[in-house]
């Protein structure tokens, strides 16, 4: 939804009549390809944080930390079943011959 911005500053505290149109001007000549410029500008950004019908950067960190949640388990279960295997062999060769 876009809002037309009005072409003169309603307020302006110059007192002099020629002020308003010399803002007005300006603002048809810089400002308004500017404002249009950053406008498409945030409207990509958006699109790529949210995704607009494709996987956005929330939904792909989001995949990610499962993802990192998932390997950190995964380690925890190979060094744990690692010590207990050094654990064993070590108790089996201390042990082992009674």
């Amino acid at each position: 939804m876009e809002q037309s911005v009005p072409d003169y500053d309603a307020d302006t505290h110059e007192r002099s009549g020629h002020g308003m149109s010399e803002c007005g001007g300006q603002y048809g000549q810089v400002c308004k390809g500017e404002f249009a410029a950053i406008h498409a500008k945030l409207d990509r950004m958006d699109e790529a944080i949210r995704g607009n019908g494709k996987p956005g950067i929330q939904l792909r960190l989001g995949r990610l930390e499962a993802s990192e949640k998932s390997r950190s388990r995964l380690i925890w279960i190979i060094t744990g079943a690692a010590v207990t295997l050094a654990a064993s062999s070590i108790w089996q060769h201390i042990f082992g011959s009674l």
